[in-house]
């Protein structure tokens, strides 16, 4: 499994930075199957399937959305590999629901169905969506969801940046206040971070550390290449 903090970093095409990570990770697959339902900025099912074949389309595997099956759930049983792509975490989760895909999701991925996740798509990897940055547009039928990871995630995480006059709170702030009524540990990503997960070994991406987060203690950094460890 790979969790992603984003699609996109700035100055480079969608997926770009990842894609050396992608070429071994769907080494053995001929087709992916895409779930759009987070339709960044509301766009179609159609045009952000598009999308991610055209990221893709130089690993020369087929893109398929799970959205043109007449029956989501039988697409999902069928797939050989998921991408979940970014957008709103709320109209994604209640679309997972709605359809029926979330367990059968769940259970797929548990039995080593090879899953990438971006910015929601990743968000949908913890053990809830609440450490989501999105606004809540739809409510879904439950914040729970795949627990395939430990943790939370916080994709996009941002730091605090000195002598800025905003007044509104910071990720971590808000992190913290999460922290307040809930124990799960959550893990900050920045922007072109991606963890990737083989069995119980987690281990960073990209160039920048991440940010990890246990209720009651201080947080702190892990170094990119070194497995994460909640401790």
């Amino acid at each position: 499994m790979i969790v992603a903090s984003t699609s996109t970093v700035h100055g480079s095409a969608y997926l770009e930075y990842l894609l050396p990570a992608l070429e071994n990770f769907f080494r053995d697959v001929k087709t992916i199957t895409f779930i759009p339902y987070a339709r960044p900025g509301g766009i179609t099912h159609d045009r952000y399937t598009e999308i991610a074949a055209k990221g893709l389309a130089s690993l020369g595997k087929k893109v398929v959305g799970l959205h043109t099956f007449d029956d989501p759930v039988e697409g999902l049983n069928n797939a050989e590999a998921v991408f979940t792509g970014g957008g709103n975490t709320f109209l994604l989760v209640h679309a997972l629901y709605k359809t029926g895909v979330m367990p059968v999701l769940r259970e797929r991925v548990f039995d080593g169905l090879p899953y990438l996740g971006s910015s929601a798509g990743s968000n949908i990897t913890g053990l809830s969506m609440q450490t989501t940055n999105d606004m809540p547009i739809i409510y879904p039928p439950s914040f729970k969801t795949l627990g395939a990871l430990p943790f939370n995630i916080n994709p996009h995480y941002l730091d605090p940046v000195k002598g800025s006059t905003h007044m509104g709170e910071t990720r971590e702030t808000r992190i913290k206040e999460f922290h307040q009524l809930n124990a799960i540990p959550v893990v900050g990503l920045r922007e072109g971070s991606w963890l990737e997960v083989k069995g119980e070994v987690i281990t960073l991406g990209g160039t920048l550390t991440a940010r990890v987060f246990l209720q009651g203690k201080e947080p702190f950094e892990i170094e990119t290449g070194s497995e994460l460890h909640l401790e």
